[in-house]
């Protein structure tokens, strides 16, 4: 009986699952897999977020701020630096949107000058992308450190407490006390644009480390840039998410 023999191309390696994916290389199909399962995590968030919303009544934002009712954002994020005591509502939570989005076009051009085997200009796009990165962490560190101090006018609220109601006054906001609004409104802001920011400083610090590789020759040496497109698929994730938390977190 004759037996059914395989032929390979020359060079070819049966065991090396022949031809990629979608032409995509082992790095890059991995990087694909994570970036879903993060996108799993902030959609469980997000949506979460939206059905605790849902539950409070919505605040008018004409009287102040209320701990019964959810707040508007453009009443609790209407402040700017140097700007104290102007209400520009979510001026500077645009900003931040702004920069995060330049860091995202800086890397697409680091990418194409990967193509191009243009290490100066690799370096140069990649340097910029980290500023920006850095910018919008020291921004998001601000809003932060505002949104904790408070307005300066304290809320007073009724609660219950050893068998009778009394009024507190509430200044600022954490994971105990919240003066804008009910306390899962303080909850979600800090876990959600937390965990975000934390994806951010990750970027960042990958993005330091391809630089870093790049100054140093080491993909040149290789012949390829493939790195850097694999991270910056990282952090063209990181500003689609935000684009996701701006949306419901600030203007919904």
């Amino acid at each position: 009986m004759a037996h059914a023999t395989t032929t390979t191309a020359p060079g070819q390696d049966v065991w090396n699952g022949g031809v990629s994916p979608l032409d995509a290389s082992y790095g890059k199909l991995m990087m694909w897999f994570f970036l879903l399962s993060d996108a799993f995590t902030f959609s469980g968030l997000l949506i979460t977020y939206g059905l605790v919303r849902a539950a409070h009544p919505a605040s008018t934002g004409l009287e102040g701020f209320d701990v019964t009712k959810w707040p508007v954002p453009e009443k609790v994020f209407e402040a700017v630096p140097f700007l104290h005591g102007v209400s520009l509502p979510l001026v500077f939570v645009g900003i931040m949107t702004f920069i995060l989005i330049m860091s995202s076009v800086t890397m697409v051009l680091a990418v194409e000058a990967g193509h191009r085997m243009d290490r100066k200009a690799v370096e140069k796009w990649m340097l910029w992308t980290i500023l920006g990165g850095i910018t919008f962490l020291s921004c998001q560190a601000w809003e932060w450190t505002h949104f904790i101090v408070g307005t300066g006018e304290a809320t007073k609220f009724t609660d219950f407490v050893n068998g009778q109601w009394i009024t507190k006054e509430v200044i600022g906001a954490n994971l105990h006390v919240n003066q804008y609004g009910p306390q899962d409104f303080a909850d979600f802001f800090f876990f959600i644009t937390g965990f975000h920011g934390f994806h951010v400083f990750s970027g960042v610090l990958l993005n330091f480390l391809i630089y870093y590789n790049t100054v140093t020759g080491v993909y040149q040496r290789r012949g390829h840039y493939e790195m850097v497109e694999k991270v910056g698929l990282y952090w063209h994730f990181v500003d689609l998410v935000w684009v996701f938390v701006f949306t419901f977190f600030y203007l919904v």
